[in-house]
């Protein structure tokens, strides 16, 4: 392999695929343009949703906003290098063009996303600290958890190990969700971890790169077996381009690496973002304002149709002595994620005295401001309520009663799991920013120092098909996976099963990197929420 800069000039070698811009030089002012309207939409929406807003605590807000945007960017030179490494190596595309290409991608990808991942990644977090995400234990969760997996990114960076983003933010929550329970009084039912949700995601993450393995190796052999030019098993040879079919295969998984890429990653900073919003100004994205016009009633339609449910269940002489009393068996039931008949009861009454409070409102406009904050609580214990029943099974029912659960989640949904589109343009700004800078340490990386031999054609194109159909699937489905993880292993795969051998020094320290993310970023969150508390 050609070693990529001098190591006295520090200047890429001229035979490098690093070497010279070789980009359109109108790309990055194009790109630039593209930012500077984007920032300007950015600042008007955001103006016009405070608009509603009683008091705004603006540099906290900032502060928060600029923190979360943070991790995005550091997400996109960090991660979305790994997209770009293929194609660099096999010179399908000139780098610095590749790079811009691949910001562009990543930038609708976000704009693209469901959400679906964003509120995934929420749901690991303990319960009543997103419904006190407005107090100082709050703050100090959103603050910790960001911090941790920017120092836990940027320290992998330096290294030049393609460390995942994804686990480096499931081992934050993790972290802060140990703490949270960890400084709990004594003898108190705080929620710490659901350990159930925390092991679905971790299983898709430590599964993922074993799928990325084995694929991009069989579909290798695949691919030699019914393509048998050999051409595109070949190394790329001086600085002459692949032909163009190969080339336009690199590019387009090239570029369904960086859209995917977008599309899953993005989702985090976003339902970091909405968190950070509804805690700071809860008036203005508690509930969501822009649905359609209707939603509102099919939420109290909903609940109408769950309160019946409940009643069916309910047994002879269990009663509440108040709505205080309700809402305290419901929190109880959530907190220690257990079911009796006392709960089957209070949940009944909490829906009913909920919905009453929102019945005289034909739509979220007409709520008061200081009503807002409140509903979104009432209705989002409701629903992890409800978890119990349709997740885990904690209350039996017929399947025409749990219908009426499933519906009422969805309304849920409708209410409370929105992204407003200056967010998704923001979070997009600063993935595709981040993918410009910093980004030739994981490239070299992925690009010389997994295997023993140089990239070929037809390695690059298996490692980036199976990482684009693998989180594509994942976007899909709403699960967290992790770009870095998905492709290095990949191309470690298109390597082995080619016999071109691997770099066994560059392999343990992946796996070392990829072992230790999380009880890392458990263990800066855990001690950063810590501090934290103190501070707000």
């Amino acid at each position: 392999m050609v070693d990529i800069v001098s190591s006295e000039a520090g200047i890429p070698r001229p035979d490098h695929p690093l070497h010279g811009s070789g980009g359109a030089r109108w790309f990055l002012p194009a790109f630039g343009v593209l930012v500077l309207v984007g920032v300007v939409y950015v600042g008007y929406a955001l103006s016009q949703d405070l608009a509603v807003a009683k008091t705004v605590p603006w540099i906290l807000l900032g502060i928060a906003l600029l923190i979360a945007l943070g991790f995005e960017f550091v997400n996109g030179f960090h991660d979305t290098a790994n997209a770009v490494a293929t194609v660099i190596y096999t010179r399908s595309l000139p780098a610095e063009f590749a790079v811009m290409w691949s910001g562009v991608f990543n930038f609708l990808g976000v704009l693209t996303s469901s959400g679906a991942v964003a509120f995934g990644i929420l749901s690991l977090l303990p319960v009543e600290l997103i419904l006190q995400v407005g107090s100082s234990s709050g703050f100090a969760m959103v603050f910790a958890l960001l911090v941790a997996a920017i120092l836990w990114n940027l320290g992998t960076w330096f290294l030049g190990l393609p460390a995942s983003s994804s686990h480096t933010m499931v081992g934050s929550i993790i972290g802060v969700g140990l703490a949270n329970q960890f400084m709990a009084p004594s003898g108190s039912a705080t929620s710490g971890v659901d350990w159930s949700q925390a092991t679905n995601v971790g299983v898709t993450l430590l599964v993922s790169p074993i799928i990325g393995f084995f694929a991009a190796a069989i579909l290798l052999y695949a691919m030699k077996l019914l393509v048998r030019n050999p051409a595109l098993y070949e190394a790329p040879k001086g600085n002459t381009p692949p032909p163009w079919w190969i080339r336009a295969l690199l590019i387009f998984t090239c570029t369904g690496v960086s859209f995917a890429h977008g599309s899953n990653d993005g989702q985090k900073g976003m339902g970091l973002i909405m968190l950070i919003l509804i805690g700071v100004v809860p008036t203005a994205y508690a509930l969501n304002r822009t649905p359609d016009i209707n939603y509102l009633e099919a939420y109290k339609s909903a609940s109408a149709n769950v309160e019946t449910a409940l009643g069916k269940y309910a047994k002879p002489g269990v009663t509440v002595t108040d709505a205080k009393d309700a809402k305290a068996a419901v929190q109880d039931a959530v907190r220690t994620r257990s079911w009796s008949d006392k709960t089957t009861v209070a949940l009944q009454t909490y829906i009913h005295d909920t919905t009453a409070g929102l019945q005289p409102y034909a739509s979220v406009d007409n709520v008061p401001t200081d009503l807002v904050s409140n509903a979104r609580n009432d209705i989002y214990l409701i629903g992890e309520a409800l978890k119990l029943i349709d997740k885990k099974q904690l209350l039996p029912m017929q399947a025409a009663d749990l219908k009426a659960v499933t519906d009422y989640h969805k309304a849920v949904d409708n209410a409370t799991k929105f992204i407003p589109l200056w967010v998704k343009i923001a979070v997009a700004l600063a993935l595709g920013l981040g993918t410009m800078v910093g980004w030739k340490r994981i490239v070299v990386t992925v690009g010389e120092k997994i295997g023993k031999s140089h990239l070929t054609y037809g390695q690059g194109a298996a490692a980036e098909l199976v990482a684009m159909v693998t989180i594509g699937m994942a976007d899909r489905l709403g699960l967290p996976v992790s770009t870095t993880h998905v492709l290095s292993s990949g191309v470690a795969g298109t390597m082995a099963a080619n016999g071109s051998g691997l770099q066994w020094s560059t392999v343990r320290n992946l796996l070392l990197a990829w072992v230790l993310t999380l009880p890392c970023s458990i263990a800066l969150a855990f001690t950063l929420f810590i501090i934290f508390r103190q501070v707000f």
